[in-house]
């Protein structure tokens, strides 16, 4: 018996590991206040591969994927940090247009790039991020509050670009953003889960889109870049878990925040690097 031209048994298999990556995602969402994709962008390129999804257009496929998982985690978590009161809405209102149109522009480069500059990206920009985290220290600031207007509308279209590139919610980008200026690392955190719902939306409308023409090369259940069969399995055990998440991130110091972000990031770095040079 084979599902999808697979064996019943391997399937279940890629499954069951698609559930655990499901829940480990939704509480990463809560916790850091981002999508997760770290952990289901690998995971899903391991299943598309099986599934027998050609190289060129594999890793847009993971991407446009996880912008889609990224919806309803990140309302999850964005509502559940609200209800603390931990969002700062006046930034995100600030973020919504240019984050949306970063995602845009984001969304019409990944229509032309090959799959190792979104594995290039991974590398570079997580790898620095974590180096702030862990070597970085709290006086380590570029002020004790938050610029002008204009500039953080610009900072939030580099987020949309960098975040549609690399199928995230941009949390982690956001987060880094506001703790330079003095805002708390819970708050920063709980602000960038509603990053994550600016992002999510347009970026799944894009990847859809931008990956049409290749509508022949999909998966079944797919749209584009985005894979529907993938949705239906990581997102109900990532929605699930994400108020578990964000309840453990008020409940933690600071400092422990800051490491977990770093892990996640090299963790992240990792992965693409050993997939750019051939390892696995």
């Amino acid at each position: 018996m084979t599902i999808l031209g697979i064996p019943a048994s391997e399937f279940a298999v890629l499954v069951g590991a698609i559930l655990i990556a499901g829940t480990l995602t939704g509480i990463f969402a809560g916790l850091l206040g981002i999508g997760g994709a770290a952990i289901s962008v690998p995971v899903m390129y391991e299943v598309f591969r099986v599934l027998g999804v050609a190289d060129e257009v594999r890793m847009q496929l993971c991407v446009g994927t996880a912008l889609a998982l990224i919806v309803p985690t990140s309302i999850r978590s964005y509502y559940a940090h609200k209800a603390k009161g931990a969002v700062d809405e006046g930034v995100l209102k600030i973020w919504a247009l240019p984050i949306i149109g970063g995602v845009g522009i984001g969304s019409f480069i990944a229509y032309f790039a090959s799959s190792t500059v979104f594995k290039l990206l991974f590398v570079v920009f997580a790898t620095l991020m974590a180096l702030k985290l862990i070597f970085g220290r709290e006086n380590w600031r570029i002020a004790d509050q938050l610029p002008g207007t204009l500039t953080i509308a610009i900072v939030g279209v580099a987020i949309g670009v960098i975040s549609a590139l690399m199928g995230i919610g941009g949390g982690a980008y956001s987060a880094l953003f506001l703790t330079l200026y003095g805002v708390s690392i819970h708050r920063a955190v709980a602000t960038s889960s509603g990053v994550g719902v600016l992002i999510s939306l347009p970026g799944v409308i894009g990847y859809m889109i931008a990956g049409w023409p290749q509508q022949a090369l999909m998966p079944p259940l797919s749209v584009g870049y985005v894979s529907f069969l993938a949705v239906a399995l990581f997102a109900p055990t990532s929605v699930l878990a994400a108020p578990y998440g964000a309840k453990l991130a008020h409940s933690w110091p600071r400092r422990r925040l800051e490491v977990a972000f770093a892990i996640f990031l090299l963790i992240v770095a990792f992965r693409f690097f050993a997939s750019l040079m051939g390892w696995f």
